[in-house]
């Protein structure tokens, strides 16, 4: 069992890397940290103690004052290194920084610095060290105007305001999914002060940007599934679905076409492939209760009467969606979000499944976690 300490992990990239180890709990051992900590020598030393390897994370990104954010990110370091010392720490750290490295800017100072700090830590002590040099990351539950561009797109769109481009830069990007497999990689592994993290795709703002319209008018208006070209398309997708409002956007219901032989509904518009489900459940039977990490999928009611339910991991607020088969409607999974469907009428309750990857017993990307 690797115990494992994350700084930050209430930040985008904390939340996904700390998810991402509690589905490994056989393996891996996450000690919990407050940013509090870090002003409390005790609690400090006591999380440091625990730990096998530290992945920090915590850091200051932008602030109305520069300074701030170079001190802050600086004095952090020195924090941890001091409980280093003072714990005779000799496990392994992996520090974040950025490739804002080599553009003389004052977040990029101030991670080099931090970063250049604990190599020299590492050397003295004979610890096992990793400065991360990380390219632009985007994937859900970014925060806009914040931890990037796309993340303000996709908030801005959802919201019905207009993005606009300042700089139509070419954007060097890793997915999250992507980037936190690298990391966890790298535990274990040798000393390396300086490793640099590969960007997976290359794209200017404005095919962003073009992309995420496409989105919002076909799925987001719409409720069409787009046709997608490339991982890159199907990562962008998923962040943008995690940017709705899950209080007042499920269920949609469907046009139910009804005439003297009865009734008909279009279950889904795909420009993509996939996989089509048909189940019955009998009553007060619930099904599901698990989540996905990346695949996409839609609960379409047909008959009865069912209570489809949505948590995201890591929160305690659950979403309650009231269906029935005679007003048929549909709930897309978001991603990250443990989900089931209860039948809560009298009769067998029919639904209707499509997701878009073909089940693979290999890599079911199925997590079992109660809503």
């Amino acid at each position: 069992m690797i115990k494992v300490g994350v700084t930050g992990s209430n930040g985008f990239i904390g939340w996904h890397l700390c998810r991402t180890l509690e589905l490994d709990t056989d393996k891996f051992e996450l000690i919990e940290f407050k940013r509090d900590w870090f002003n409390e020598n005790v609690n400090l030393d006591s999380f440091v103690s625990k730990c096998d390897i530290i992945i920090h994370l915590a850091g200051l990104n932008r602030h109305s004052e520069e300074s701030a954010i170079y001190e802050t990110n600086v004095a952090l370091a020195v924090k941890l290194i001091d409980s280093f010392n003072r714990t005779s720490f000799k496990g392994q750290i992996i520090f974040s920084s950025s490739i804002q490295e080599e553009r003389n800017n004052t977040f990029g100072n101030s991670k080099k610095v931090a970063r250049e700090l604990f190599a020299n830590w590492a050397k003295q002590s004979c610890a096992t060290f990793h400065g991360v040099i990380i390219p632009n990351v985007f994937g859900p539950f970014g925060v806009p105007f914040y931890n990037s561009v796309v993340s303000t797109f996709c908030h801005q769109l959802v919201n019905n305001e207009s993005p606009k481009i300042e700089s139509d830069a070419t954007l060097n990007l890793i997915y999250i999914n992507e980037l936190v497999k690298k990391i966890i990689d790298l535990f274990n592994t040798e000393n390396n002060e300086n490793v640099l993290i590969a960007h997976t795709d290359t794209y200017k703002v404005s095919e962003i940007l073009e992309l995420l319209i496409r989105f919002k008018e076909k799925y987001f208006e719409n409720g069409q599934i787009p046709s997608f070209n490339n991982q890159f398309e199907i990562n962008l997708f998923n962040t943008f679905r995690s940017y709705f409002n899950l209080n007042i956007h499920y269920p949609i219901k469907y046009i139910n076409n009804i005439d003297e032989r009865g009734n008909f509904v279009e279950i889904v518009r795909l420009e993509t492939g996939g996989q089509v489900s048909f189940s019955t459940t009998k009553k007060e039977v619930t099904r599901g209760n698990h989540f996905h990490t990346r695949k996409i999928e839609r609960f379409s009611v047909i008959k009865g009467k069912a209570l489809i339910q949505l948590r995201k991991i890591g929160s305690t607020e659950v979403f309650d969606y009231y269906l029935s088969g005679e007003e048929p409607a549909y709930v897309d999974m978001p991603i990250w979000c443990t989900h089931n469907i209860k039948n809560i009428g009298e009769e067998e309750l029919y639904t209707m499944f499509w997701i878009n990857e073909f089940y693979d017993a290999k890599d079911p990307d199925t997590y079992f976690e109660k809503v």
